[in-house]
């Protein structure tokens, strides 16, 4: 067990200087369990973990595009929350809005089961019926006012809206960067 703590500590050093909060419960974490208070050693390493899923989402968020000129950009902050009741993972969602009204969203998950179950119906788009196009060199499976893709087999990208406003939004976005996202 001490082990495993003695990783986690090292592993600590190696993260940015934004991670002090992480490093600081971490040694907390460590600094209890040495001191036989295994619970508060569990809380603290579930603090830190929560940490670093925050800063694992903001980063996933950092792929969405920029609002382009004369559109708005809102965040869903609660996005990786509704991802815990589905198995976990995190999320990144923007809704963009033209001055006319007109909305489209895109949603980012990663690392999440479900993610996996859409893998086959993206693959087999066209089978199942789907329009499919690439944008960059990523396939999407579109249909209706829907637009999937799957970027490195873990990264589902997913919009709702008018294809044609979607896919300026899509072509802002770096899928080759994206799909080291988390390594």
């Amino acid at each position: 067990m001490t082990r495993v703590f003695a990783v986690l500590m090292l592993s600590s050093l190696a993260l940015p200087a934004q991670a002090d909060d992480v490093s600081d419960l971490m040694e907390s974490a460590l600094k209890a369990y040495q001191d036989g208070d295994i619970q508060y050693a569990i809380d603290e390493l579930d603090m830190a973990r929560h940490a670093l899923l925050e800063m694992k989402t903001a980063s996933l968020g950092s792929y969405l595009p920029d609002a382009p000129d004369g559109w708005t950009r809102e965040v869903n902050t609660e996005m990786s929350a509704g991802l815990a009741m589905m198995g976990g993972g995190v999320g990144a969602e923007a809704t963009y809005t033209d001055a006319g009204g007109a909305r489209v969203k895109i949603t980012l998950m990663a690392d999440n089961p479900m993610v996996m179950s859409m893998s086959g119906m993206i693959a087999n788009a066209a089978v199942m019926g789907m329009k499919t196009e690439r944008i960059q060199r990523q396939k999407f499976a579109v249909q209706d006012k829907q637009m999937m893709a799957l970027v490195a087999n873990r990264i589902l990208v997913q919009t709702e809206g008018d294809p044609e406003q979607t896919r300026p939004l899509l072509e802002a976005m770096d899928f080759a960067d994206m799909a080291n996202f988390g390594l």
